[in-house]
């Protein structure tokens, strides 16, 4: 399975999942630890706070989407689309991916919604 983690420095797990546009992709295969397998550095056009498309969108192909902060909008939308949109307050996104697959993966605090988009 594929996780996405919002990332937009690629070396940390960041907030505001819906206007990031950077994001690691992870590879999980049941038994052995998540492999880095892509790196995502999308135009702005494909934050998902700014697609409009009802087409295709790579984070649409994945299993979850961790990210330390995100809306409402962002995770009904992702769950729209079948993919588990997940707020963390880990950091370190090899960690993330290992804690939400065994289901220990910390809360992030409640999404500020400071851009008034929801």
């Amino acid at each position: 399975m594929r996780i996405a983690v919002a990332s937009q420095n690629f070396r940390t797990v960041t907030p505001h999942a819906g206007k990031t546009r950077r994001f690691l992709v992870f590879e999980v295969d049941a038994g052995a630890p998540p492999r880095e397998v892509e790196r995502l550095d999308l135009p702005k056009e494909m934050a998902i706070h700014e697609f409009q498309g009802g087409g295709d969108h790579p984070l649409y192909t994945m299993r979850a989407v961790i990210a330390a902060s995100a809306g409402p909008g962002f995770v009904n939308r992702m769950a729209s689309r079948g993919v588990d949109a997940v707020a963390t307050s880990e950091t370190d996104p090899v960690a993330a991916v290992s804690r939400y697959i065994s289901g220990t993966l910390p809360a992030a605090a409640p999404h500020d919604d400071d851009c008034g988009c929801h």
